[in-house]
């Protein structure tokens, strides 16, 4: 039985050889050519698998102060759109930076607010109320926006960096801010390490959230948009709350 079985495999091979031989020989010589020289056809699922993507890699703490610091200390001036989250309340409108000192937030309506840094002193101004509030530009939370160069580490207490994907957080505290101590949370893009956002959590632990939009690094704003038309000494409006904590 094996003997049989062994016979009728090697039958099978040579007459699978022979038969292959036979439709050889009925080729002509060109079309026996062409076939040795033809590939045989690339099966669809032998391309070879799409390469891993290399898993995320934190940024280094320190690597990522420092890039912040080199943003802000590059940074001269800074015309861009805003949205502002706080609540349940969302505005929007126009920010204008001009270093060292000079700041403008315009809201847009419904808000009624604007509020304007001349280098020295802050205005909060309610356009529907005709009021205006003053504070040191050092006690707002914003200082590492307007001082002419920062060192973050130096200036305030860094106390935590996270990467992502998507984004590169660095939580500052600052403990000069008016009422009390402010926690910064400010949000870079981890590939351009472009300013995107950040979150302001107040003394009394409200939360705001600043998002920037078609930001404009090259174009100085118009002086006179930082200009505070009335004085906090003429207007009896006006309130002064710059004193110390």
């Amino acid at each position: 039985m094996r003997l049989n079985f062994v016979r009728a495999g090697v039958s099978g091979l040579f007459l699978g050889s022979a038969m292959a031989f036979a439709t050889f020989a009925t080729m002509t010589f060109a079309e026996a050519a062409t076939a040795a020289a033809t590939p045989p056809p690339v099966s669809q699922n032998s391309a070879p698998p799409p390469a891993a993507t290399p898993p995320f890699k934190p940024m280094d703490p320190h690597v990522a102060i420092q890039k912040a610091d080199d943003y802000f200390n590059s940074t001269r001036s800074m015309i861009g759109d805003f949205v502002q989250i706080s609540g349940d309340r969302r505005s929007e409108g126009k920010v204008y930076i001009q270093k060292p000192g000079k700041m403008r937030f315009e809201y847009a309506e419904p808000a009624t607010l604007d509020i304007v840094a001349d280098g020295m002193t802050v205005a909060v101004i309610d356009r529907k109320l005709a009021t205006q509030d003053f504070y040191f530009v050092w006690q707002t939370p914003l200082k590492f926006l307007l001082k002419d160069r920062i060192d973050l580490l130096r200036d305030l207490a860094v106390t935590d960096v996270i990467s992502d994907p998507d984004n590169v957080t660095i939580t500052v505290v600052d403990q000069e801010t008016f009422g009390g101590t402010s926690r910064i949370k400010l949000m870079f893009d981890p590939a351009s390490f472009q300013l995107k956002q950040w979150e302001v959590t107040d003394p009394q632990g409200n939360e705001t959230l600043v998002s920037l939009f078609n930001v404009d690094r090259s174009t100085p704003p118009d002086p006179s948009v930082f200009q505070i038309k009335s004085s906090r000494l003429d207007s009896s409006n006006s309130r002064l709350l710059n004193r110390s904590n």
